[in-house]
């Protein structure tokens, strides 16, 4: 009997097309009848392609309240939509790539299909050779079928945007617009998945992590003919796996399909004839165990970062501010609190806004501010200011946040300052931590960012409360001021790293105009610390003096475009380059980068681009991909999130004939690498 409806259906869809559609602009949804009941545009991501590239349209879709369109599989009734391209000579059009549909049982046919707004998203290919400023018109005839619960409408629609061949430029909100369409485009899962039939049952095995969180799981099959639509599905985690189960028609073949794992968000699975182990807990919820893996990460993490050179300097006079031994225990454990209170406050707050860029479209990660030059140049002016402090030049009025005890308020600026400044790190545990935290719920991600602020306050929190650690840090003497003047060492190499930074993202220039800022702050704070010397205060003009120069530096230092810094004989990472290689049978190498990652700067000068490592990989035919993620690079942006990294370095290897990378330790070594 269902069979016998879902021919009816077809058959009434297809003499809609061919005796009584009747064209629409598309223009807005009309009443029942009237038409179009899918309000459709064609929208380019850029208007100005670049010749020998490729520029993205989205086809905006907005049903009637009441209507509903189909899924490229539309499930037991209804059928795609057909488009038809007219496009400039040499100019190809790639396949939809549709987002992750609803489902629609009515009368027991399973319908896969969009009640709410939805955007296809299509490829045009550029030809090479074309001169800037040549007109692409594109135009796009289109027919599809519009259904509500009880009446179906076959309607047409012509299409049109106007391109003319320029420098690629992408707007903004264009980039913003796109990237949230691009999110709830299923994402490809590197990894062949298996499937059987056993008595009429289709299990399917989908390669999953077991910590992974998952909500609303559904699988929603592209090829045709082999699963029934209709029957229920029961989902299971098996290990790193998850069993997808429900009543097949036929068996033996491939099977592609679309995996929901979460609200607007799925994977692309491919599936291939294989055996499926049985047993298993059911899925659906289960995040909060992944939420403890990654809070877990991120503490460790952030414990770590205590031993980079911009951090590990606050830290040390913290601690020696409390071995003068002048604080009772009340006061030690407040400094420790406000310490504490600080660090978390900056990581939640650092947290809060890249979930709030992430949500509008934005491929943003950890230290994303540090893509900025402007933030860069203010980083190097604060951090040559406390180079100077602690070297002696001055001192820092109240309140003291760095090199004396300045009550619960200095205790939270250093707090605050310390975690700042540690941005640009990155360590063992830290990378997947925030990786995951951006697949969580919102709670729990922002709890995963506040284990990173925890873990960064943990020796100080340590030395606070237990006095038996506080008797361990060496007695007070003049000592202290000569360590307190070496720790001023890695405060200069952090600063000679942020110079560094700021040449490779604004140019000579833009360094010259950081240098130039430096040493005017440098100039008022040597003034300022004469006055304080014959006992005058700090001055309030310094202090505005100081900000000025900073405000002026931020208007006019401007990115430059930035070169890849690449090992020898590496290439620039693409999707495409990678999948040649891939394609050629050889194994890879890919690294991701920024010149603000410290870690990732360490990681190259001692295991990447070395002799020992260019011999091994040379000897085995390595291809080495490098992707500079320095401006903030959107495409690289969601490949690095696709692997579960909130950030960079991220390695990734790829051994021939391997379904999917090795992901590989963000601290590297020259054995490790050759060992691959």
């Amino acid at each position: 009997m269902r069979a016998f409806w879902v021919m009816i259906v077809t058959i009434v869809g297809m003499m809609g097309f061919a005796i009584a559609a009747q064209p629409a602009q598309a223009e807005g949804p009309g009443a029942l009848g009237a038409g179009p009941h899918l309000a459709i545009r064609l929208v380019a991501e850029s208007t100005q392609p670049k010749a020998g590239g490729e520029v993205t349209l989205a086809l905006d879709t907005r049903p009637e309240t009441g209507w509903h369109g189909y899924w490229s599989n539309p499930g037991d009734a209804g059928f795609p939509a057909k488009l038809d391209w007219t496009l400039p000579r040499g100019v190809t059009a790639g396949s939809s790539a549709y987002p992750v549909p609803t489902t629609l049982l009515i009368a027991g046919l399973m319908n896969y299909v969009y009640e709410a707004p939805y955007a296809p998203l299509v490829t045009l290919k550029v030809p090479n050779g074309l001169a800037a400023g040549t007109k692409l018109p594109v135009r796009l005839k289109m027919e599809y079928l519009v259904c509500t619960t009880t009446v179906c409408v076959p309607e047409q629609a012509q299409l049109s945007v106007d391109l003319v061949v320029g420098d690629g430029t992408i707007t903004p909100d264009a980039r913003a617009r796109f990237d949230a369409w691009r999110r709830a485009i299923p994402r490809p899962l590197d990894a062949r998945a298996t499937w059987q039939v056993t008595d009429g049952v289709a299990k399917i095995a989908v390669p999953y992590p077991a910590g992974a969180p998952l909500a609303d799981a559904y699988f929603f099959p592209l090829t045709t003919g082999l699963i029934d639509y209709a029957a229920p599905q029961t989902i299971t985690r098996q290990g790193d796996s998850l069993v997808i189960s429900t009543k097949a028609t036929k068996g033996g073949q491939p099977l592609e399909g679309v995996l929901r794992i979460g609200k607007d968000s799925a994977l692309a699975v491919s599936a291939v004839s294989g055996a499926v182990a049985v047993g298993g807990a059911s899925a659906g919820g289960g995040w909060w165990a992944g939420a403890l893996i990654a809070f877990g990460g991120a503490v460790l993490g952030g414990l770590i970062l205590n031993i980079m050179p911009c951090v590990f300097p606050i830290l040390s006079l913290k601690a020696l501010s409390l071995a003068r031994g002048h604080l009772d225990e009340r006061a030690a454990r407040r400094e420790a609190l406000g310490y504490a209170g600080g660090v978390i406050a900056v990581c939640l707050a650092l947290g809060g806004l890249i979930l709030a860029l992430r949500a509008g479209g934005s491929a943003v990660g950890w230290a994303f501010q540090l893509q900025d030059p402007r933030v860069v140049v203010v980083l190097l002016l604060l951090t040559v200011g406390l180079a100077l402090n602690l070297a002696g030049l001055f001192e820092i009025p109240t309140p003291a946040f760095v090199n004396q005890t300045g009550g619960v308020g200095g205790a939270f600026a250093t707090g605050a300052l310390a975690a700042f400044i540690a941005t640009p790190c990155t360590g063992p545990f830290m990378g997947a931590a925030l990786g995951a935290a951006l697949v969580l719920p919102w709670a729990a991600a922002l709890a995963v960012f506040a284990g990173l602020g925890l873990g960064l306050a943990l020796p100080f929190l340590a030395l606070g409360f237990v006095p038996a650690f506080r008797r361990l840090l060496p007695k007070p003497g003049a000592w202290m001021e000569t360590f307190r003047h070496v720790l001023s060492v890695p405060m200069w190499l952090t600063a000679l790293a942020l110079a560094w930074v700021l040449g490779r993202q604004a140019g000579v220039n833009g360094l010259t105009l950081g240098l130039g800022a430096a040493l005017a702050t440098a100039l008022v704070l040597w003034v300022s610390g004469r006055r304080q010397r014959r006992g005058l205060g700090f001055g309030i003009a310094a202090s505005g003096v100081l900000v000025a120069i900073a405000a002026v530096s931020t208007v006019f230092v401007h990115a430059a475009p930035a070169q890849a810094a690449t090992a020898a004989n590496a290439e620039a990472f693409s999707e495409k380059k990678l999948a040649d290689l891939r394609a050629q049978g050889r194994p890879v190498f890919a690294y991701f980068t920024a010149d603000w990652c410290l870690t990732c700067k360490v990681n190259e000068a001692a295991a990447i681009d070395t002799d020992a490592t260019r011999a091994a990989f040379a000897d085995k035919k390595v291809a080495v991909l490098v992707g500079d993620w320095t401006d903030g690079d959107a495409t690289l942006g969601r490949f690095i999130e696709q692997h579960n990294r909130a950030g960079v370095p991220l390695y990734l290897y790829y051994a021939p004939g391997a379904a999917e990378p090795k992901v590989l330790p963000q601290i590297l070594t020259p054995g490790l690498l050759a060992a691959l």
